[in-house]
């Protein structure tokens, strides 16, 4: 199924992946990222693609699509690779209208390749993939609800139906899905504030060591418009109130921006939007999220086009964190 006679020219591509379980916000926070990119130069690929089982396929045998059993794990580590390498594939499509299998798709690498899904960083050899590993952890009981909403409007499901299937996969989304969190480079929650406005969530960010991150202190030592920055052992956790003042907010985006002067040509008024029905609006918190993925993105292709392995500063070794200077 793997495509190897044609790559892309220039550097080659940059692999972002996003993890989390069901209705975890992956779509929400990516949807931004790619316009900040443009369309024309991401590709993207769902993990639900490689599910090994249709849906009716899945009830006769009682498992989940959460369990790495229900996966073709093999053949998404060889996609992975091949995208990383430039290389097309010819990858499978799952439809989640009704559960079944379309025909695949050819699909070339562009300069940025999104990958979103459940068990991306379930093995070494999927982690090895990604320049930029991203995980969801919303509360536990907003994701349930997230996912009620989202089943039932789009995808045909009534709210009990929802509920249970939820209640099946709790236990594979304890083993399989949730250990992926310790894994990435970024984890990302959205949260209810203290007012629960729900189109202004806070936002905290937790940013591992396996990245070289911009310096936020100048906006949090003040402890001004709540936003906080502390340190939890190598890693730092940045806070964002969801009624940060958009002022405040835009200083912090801008002071990202400034550390990626190179990519200036990608600003936008556009960061943090999001829809709530057919309604657009923005989020500070999300904004200041989506930035900080984006400084990532485009500093490991900058440290690619100078000729370095990407801007990871660990790698792993037997499924464990070792030191490795990018471009060793």
């Amino acid at each position: 199924m793997t495509e190897n006679n044609e790559t892309i020219n220039g550097p080659r591509p940059i692999l972002l992946g996003v993890v989390g379980d069901s209705a975890a916000g992956k779509t929400t926070i990516t949807r931004g990222i790619v316009r900040l990119l443009g369309e024309e130069h991401v590709t993207h690929v769902a993990c639900d693609d490689y599910h090994r089982y249709d849906r009716k396929q899945r009830a006769e045998r009682a498992i989940t699509p959460l369990h790495p059993d229900c996966n073709y794990m093999d053949i998404m580590e060889s996609h992975f690779a091949e995208l990383k390498a430039g290389k097309a594939i010819l990858k499978p499509v799952y439809q989640h209208k009704d559960g079944t299998f379309g025909p695949p798709v050819y699909v070339k690498p562009k300069q940025f390749t999104l990958v979103e899904g459940l068990l991306g960083y379930h093995t070494a050899a999927l982690r090895d993939s990604f320049d930029v590993r991203v995980y969801l952890a919303p509360p536990e009981d907003m994701r349930r609800r997230w996912k009620v909403q989202r089943d039932c409007s789009r995808r045909g499901y009534t709210t009990d139906q929802v509920l249970e299937e939820l209640d099946r996969r709790e236990p594979d989304s304890a083993d399989f899905i949730r250990p992926q969190e310790r894994r990435a480079d970024l984890v990302v929650s959205f949260m209810p504030g203290e007012h629960g406005d729900p189109e202004h969530l806070d936002a905290k960010l937790t940013m591992r060591d396996s990245l070289g991150h911009p310096d936020l202190t100048p906006f949090t030592e003040a402890g001004d418009n709540g936003v906080t920055l502390t340190s939890q052992g190598n890693d730092q956790c940045l806070y964002v109130p969801g009624n940060i003042d958009p002022a405040h907010g835009a200083a912090i985006e801008e002071a990202v921006w400034d550390r990626m002067h190179f990519a200036n040509h990608l600003r936008t008024e556009r960061l943090g939007e999001f829809t709530v029905g057919t309604e657009l609006h923005r989020s500070e918190s999300l904004a200041i999220v989506q930035v900080l993925i984006l400084y990532h993105l485009v500093t490991a292709r900058a440290s690619v086009a100078l000729g370095s392995t990407g801007s990871r500063v660990t790698t792993e070794r037997n499924g464990e964190p070792v030191a490795g200077a990018a471009g060793s």
